[in-house]
């Protein structure tokens, strides 16, 4: 009785040689995706073959584990099996959507492919997916005794003369196929070939269906969508040449809501964490908002090393401290001011600013060389990337350690040099005006709203103003105008804010009213005040509307590259679908461009110039930007 363990080149030369024993027993884990064949071949074999679950299971391990005629698990609540990932835009090429039905019954089987869920093994055990949940210590000996007891050659049961999917009569493919519309707004093709190849492959014999799954696969592989999730994912934010930097000590200024989720993401990282506040309440608050993370997490919070205070000296011994006050320049100051005054200027000193430039920020510590930018998005403790803000002077060192500190709390980097606003801020901030333009030219909230999210977004303008709070868009740019004073451009957002805060006292979610009223159920709904503040005037194409939302953020990315405040495609198309979730399918904002085609994008943005102005002008750079599935921009 041979123990095979997937991965690596061997597995399927071991797995055909072992199909004359008298059993086989492989220890599922991580592995990429076999061959079909080969798993067609394990389970017509006659042989027993036995799948040992004992550590996390990807989509491609799990296939395997189908394939055999039997799985076990072990009883331990820290494992994890994912049967599918839809949205990696990947259809499973290796039976998953032929043997789950057939295992575990259509509808069941279409809500774990669909959702992509990851199960504990009692989940799994419970689902119909294994056959047995033992003890750790005694998932090879159960193993041996299934094989053991069997008699003969032994089949699948989809193998057997007389054999019915279970729970095929009546299966909610309809129901199934309305839901991926509304949650997909067709804009990944993944999910819905999924549902295809279990649909059609359902109504004929496994070795047909495995034949339907395999062109389904072929199809969405050569998708731009499916090339553009790719190349997200090949992205590494690496620093060739500068030694990596090791950290233990982290002071955090200011315990709101986003240093407490910085605190959180730094304790998780096993940092020791100082984190900082006016009053001694609001820095217990905020350590206890971070702590409430790993409980709602289920881990055990009760270790992470988060130290309130309120006094400055606390910060002595740390190696960086992150300042996380209020977008307002003099307070940034003086908490820098105060933070140098016990730790010396030799540390790394980062601002966690949205929009304030980062050169102007640094004056207030005496080594500029040692400023730098690190932007957190919110909520802190789920998004995944952090903007990194070169100033005029900050050193490569910084630079390095900046990165490095980003990747040690689990997030992805992108670097940026200097600017108002700097990437992410910047063209986010045209997706929410392009809808403040829409709501001043009197087209209907709801369609505004609708189209925001047929655009790829997991919101509409609307509902993600209320959310950031009216008043702090409206704060950030009354600093942005005393900033720059006369060469300040008023836009809609300053007219339409005017109206909602000043002449209605509207201010967001966190008082219950903006653009939705919000109700003590948590559910909201479209203020009908609205039609009165801005009378319906018109009614636009859908599709048009859609346009103008993602060119208008293409094209002011392009712009950032012209600039010189992006240094490269990657970093734009990485920053935008992890920063403010623009629609990966589509590549990111530059990677959008790359989608549609530059001659179709061009013409597309010149028409939308001459109909809504010049913020759809074309870039010249646009012009001789240079595409390619490489992952990088060429100028």
């Amino acid at each position: 009785m041979r123990v095979l363990a997937i991965g690596g080149p061997e597995f399927g030369r071991q797995a055909e040689a072992a199909m004359v024993d008298a059993g086989v027993i492989v220890r599922i884990g991580r592995a990429e995706s076999p061959s079909g064949g080969l798993l067609r071949r394990i389970e017509t074999s006659g042989t027993p073959f036995v799948a040992v679950i004992d550590g996390p299971v990807g989509p491609a391990a799990f296939e395997i584990a189908l394939a055999c005629h039997y799985r076990v698990a072990a009883d331990d609540p820290s494992i994890r099996i994912v049967v599918c990932d839809p949205r990696a835009e990947r259809v499973p090429e290796c039976g998953a959507t032929q043997r789950l039905p057939r295992l575990a019954g259509v509808p069941r089987a279409l809500a774990l492919l669909l959702e992509g869920k990851a199960l504990t093994v009692q989940d799994a055990r419970a689902a119909g997916l294994l056959d047995a949940v033992v003890p750790a210590d005694s998932v090879i000996a159960h193993a041996e005794s299934w094989i053991a007891a069997q008699n003969g050659r032994i089949r699948q049961p989809w193998d057997r003369p007389g054999f019915r999917i279970p729970g095929l009569t009546g299966a909610p493919f309809g129901a199934a196929v309305a839901t991926l519309r509304a949650s997909t707004l067709s804009m990944y093709p993944a999910p819905l070939a999924i549902l295809s190849s279990v649909y059609e492959g359902c109504q004929v014999d496994l070795d047909n269906g495995l034949k339907i799954e395999a062109r389904y696969a072929a199809h969405v592989r050569a998708t731009a969508e499916s090339r553009n999730l790719a190349r997200l994912r090949r992205f590494r934010g690496e620093l060739g040449g500068v030694p990596r930097s090791e950290f233990s000590r982290i002071g955090i200024l200011g315990a709101g809501m986003m240093g407490s989720g910085i605190a959180y993401s730094c304790a998780a990282a096993g940092l020791d964490v100082v984190l900082l506040d006016v009053t001694r309440e609001k820095a217990e608050r905020g350590r206890a908002a971070a702590l409430g993370v790993f409980e709602k997490r289920g881990a055990n919070g009760r270790f992470a090393s988060i130290h309130a205070t309120c006094d400055f000296a606390d910060l002595e011994e740390c190696e960086v401290v992150i300042e996380a006050v209020f977008e307002d320049r003099a307070e940034k100051a003086e908490v820098t001011r105060k933070t140098e005054a016990v730790t010396g200027s030799g540390i790394l000193f980062a601002s966690n600013t949205s929009t304030l430039p980062i050169t102007g920020l640094a004056e207030a510590w005496t080594r500029p060389e040692n400023f730098i930018g690190m932007h957190f998005f919110s909520p802190v403790d789920r998004m995944p990337l952090v903007e990194i803000i070169r100033g005029k002077q900050t050193s490569e060192a910084s630079l390095a350690r900046a990165l490095d500190l980003g990747r040690r709390v689990g997030k992805t980097p992108i670097v940026v040099n200097d600017s108002r606003g700097f990437y992410t801020s910047r063209v986010f901030s045209t997706f929410l005006n392009e809808g403040m333009c829409m709501l001043l030219e009197g087209i209907s909230p709801a369609l505004i709203e609708n189209c925001g999210r047929m655009a790829g977004m997991p919101g509409g303008p609307l509902a993600v103003a209320d959310e950031v709070s009216l008043d702090l868009i409206g704060r950030v740019r009354l600093q942005t105008q005393a900033d720059l004073g006369d060469r300040y451009r008023p836009n809609a957002t300053d007219e339409v804010l005017r109206i909602m805060i000043e002449e209605q006292g509207r201010h967001g979610r966190k008082s219950r009213q903006g653009f939705y009223d919000y109700r003590e159920s948590g559910r909201k709904r479209l203020w009908p005040g609205l039609e009165q503040c801005f009378p319906r005037r018109s009614e636009r194409d859908p599709a048009e509307l859609v346009r103008r939302f993602l060119w208008v953020q293409s094209l002011e990315t392009v712009r950032c590259l012209e600039e010189g405040v992006l240094l490269d495609r990657r970093d734009a198309d990485v920053g935008s679908v992890l920063g403010w979730s623009f629609c990966p399918a589509l590549g990111g904002t530059i990677g959008h461009i790359e989608t549609v085609g530059r001659e179709k994008f061009l013409a597309d943005a010149e028409r939308l110039e001459r109909a809504y102005g010049e913020r759809f002008a074309p870039p010249q750079l646009l012009r001789t930007l240079e595409f390619g599935h490489a992952g990088r921009t060429a100028c």
